[in-house]
């Protein structure tokens, strides 16, 4: 009987695909953007309700969302208000906790930093991580920009945009190529973090401060008011979770472990048939 011969398996080659500039940012940014969000959720129980314009108060019907809590036949109940449409929410936001000892802040203490009402501590948190934020982008755009990564890896080019519709399928399919570039809708989702949401929570961040007005009152201009600024700050930080979920489940479906491992040594491994470069591990 004749035995079967076993096909050697074939890899690619170990490419160095992130910078020192790339990897450090990126861990920084994720600590930076944790802080921010459980301590921004934390001011957000202060007042939780967002409006559009630059004013807001019981004698104005200006606002978009509110997160609170009713008395009801049966008791107290967690309610959110979206575009004038009601909700029951309880045990999520508005009112959360043991039902004998309820808890009524908008999101409950498990997300928010303090896990308590402490809202000058979450203030004071909340702005060291987001200069700590403004610092590390700086860096990761001058460095990017020193060293092409932003050219190479991050500007969809004409041939990317014409790329997507396949680079979609193939995401569905869970088929994912590993090159010595980022795919097209990586290049598109990462343009749209670092070019657009990265900039605008900054931005808006910077023009709820009443300091910032004074110095730049254009800000207030730019977004309409601050209560406007508030609302965008708070849509731009909903659409920068949903970013991290889905990156989140992108890095198990392409493989954690090469993943991770270009984000702490740099050094990625290519699909089979990359052709090799100088440089190149096997």
């Amino acid at each position: 009987m004749s035995q079967a011969t076993e096909l050697p398996v074939t890899k690619g080659p170990l490419i160095y695909r992130q910078s020192i500039w790339t990897r450090v940012t990126h861990w920084v940014w994720a600590i930076c953007l944790f802080f921010l969000l459980l301590t921004g959720l934390q001011i957000f129980n202060a007042h939780p309700a967002l409006y559009i314009g630059n004013e807001s108060g019981f004698e104005y019907e200006n606002a978009i969302l509110e997160i609170g809590a009713i008395n009801s036949a049966a008791g107290p109940r967690g309610r959110t208000i979206l575009f004038g449409n009601s909700f029951d929410t309880t045990g999520v936001l508005g009112m959360s906790g043991d039902v004998a000892r309820p808890t009524f802040t908008a999101f409950p203490g498990a997300v928010t930093i303090p896990s308590y009402r402490d809202l000058a501590t979450g203030r004071v948190v909340h702005f060291f991580f987001g200069w700590v934020f403004v610092g590390t982008m700086l860096i990761w755009f001058v460095a990017s920009f020193i060293n092409g990564h932003i050219r190479r890896d991050i500007v969809p080019k004409p041939g990317d945009l014409a790329g997507i519709p396949r680079d979609v399928a193939e995401h569905a399919t869970l088929r994912f190529k590993h090159g010595r570039s980022y795919g097209p809708l990586q290049k598109l989702s990462y343009f749209t973090v670092f070019f657009i949401l990265f900039p605008l929570i900054v931005a808006t961040g910077l023009t709820m401060s009443p300091g910032m007005d004074t110095a730049w009152p254009w800000l207030l201009d730019i977004f309409g008011g601050r209560q406007t600024a508030r609302t965008i700050h708070f849509t731009v930080m909903l659409l920068l979770v949903a970013f991290f979920i889905i990156h989140i489940i992108m890095v198990f479906a392409a493989g954690p472990i090469n993943e991770l491992r270009s984000m702490v040594s740099g050094w990625y491994r290519a699909s089979p048939g990359t052709p090799k470069a100088e440089g190149d591990r096997p």
